[in-house]
């Protein structure tokens, strides 16, 4: 469905310039802290994981350190996974999906691969539930060479030297897509603002190039233990791409500049968790992003 631009910042047919960044800037606010909900977790993880401060992003109104947590003895005989969440600060089981699995299940991992985990991308997103970051920047666009986003361009440097046989990108799509996301990004670009039906329940995305069909298989068999799958529209899509097999659609990730795209693993997979469905609450949601960890890593230990 396309929709006329109705936000309420900018007009109708023209781009944002400074001025109407600095105006969307100025309507953020700190709803939660970043110190408090991830950067307490990672004392006790240092258990297990090496924690390596990988950048400080630089912001007008303060600096965030992010942090990547990589398996204790790496191993350069074993293959190497990456788990991403947090590209969109506003997706919350991502980050928390990821700090889970790190302090849980990724004990029984470490013996098969070395573990890069970086729980959450985007701080300043995180604190104030935004997609964007404080440039009006998507990050999970920006994957690309002299990029504009210092979340993406600190994330391409941490991973530039290593060669990767997995990553899995933690994700969620929510009902502010539609109502705040979207709407903001026309606005921003001056187009027309096309909504889609949110899908009720989980799913994955697949590299276009590179689909890897039963390794996405693997994840929805592996998540649908614990909640329930994404079904199709009445036009046999989810978010507007055409559905190849049961809760999985596939995007080309490389170049959409997206966080699944920034290595070149053999299995990549972006996961997509539904919080605002009536059957989920949110330790559900972080169960199933565990779950698309475990089921992806179970799967390349048998390939």
């Amino acid at each position: 469905m396309t929709t006329n631009n109705l936000y309420s910042i900018g007009q109708a047919g023209q781009k944002w310039q400074d001025a109407e960044k600095a105006q969307w800037l100025a309507a953020q606010q700190i709803k939660r802290s970043y110190a408090d909900d991830v950067l307490s977790q990672l004392p006790d993880l240092a258990k297990h994981f090496d924690i390596e401060e990988y950048a400080k992003l630089e912001y007008p109104s303060g600096s965030f350190s992010v942090f990547a947590l990589g398996s204790l003895n790496w191993d350069k005989s074993k293959p190497n996974v990456l788990i991403t969440g947090g590209v969109h600060g506003y997706e919350t089981s991502g980050v928390f999906g990821a700090l889970r699995f790190a302090a849980t299940a990724a004990q029984d991992y470490h013996h098969k691969f070395n573990l890069m985990i970086v729980p959450c991308i985007s701080p300043w997103a995180y604190e104030t539930i935004n997609r964007w970051n404080p440039l009006a920047i998507d990050p999970n666009r920006s994957f690309y060479a002299d990029s504009p986003a210092q979340e993406s361009a600190a994330l391409m440097k941490l991973v530039s030297d290593l060669d990767f046989l997995m990553h899995i990108d933690l994700h969620e799509t929510t009902d502010t897509d539609n109502s705040e996301f979207r709407p903001a990004l026309a606005a921003r670009d001056a187009i027309d603002h096309q909504e889609w039906a949110i899908p009720d329940g989980f799913y994955t995305v697949g590299d276009t190039e590179n689909p890897c069909a039963d390794f996405q298989k693997a994840i929805i068999e592996s998540v649908e233990k614990v909640t329930h799958i994404a079904p199709a529209d009445d036009s046999g899509r989810i978010i507007g791409a055409p559905v190849e097999q049961k809760g999985v659609i596939n995007y080309a990730l490389k170049s959409l500049s997206l966080c699944a795209g920034v290595s070149n693993a053999k299995f990549v997979s972006t996961t997509e968790v539904y919080p605002d469905s009536p059957k989920v609450d949110a330790e559900n949601c972080i169960q199933a992003q565990v779950a698309a960890i475990t089921g992806a890593l179970d799967f390349i230990a048998k390939n």
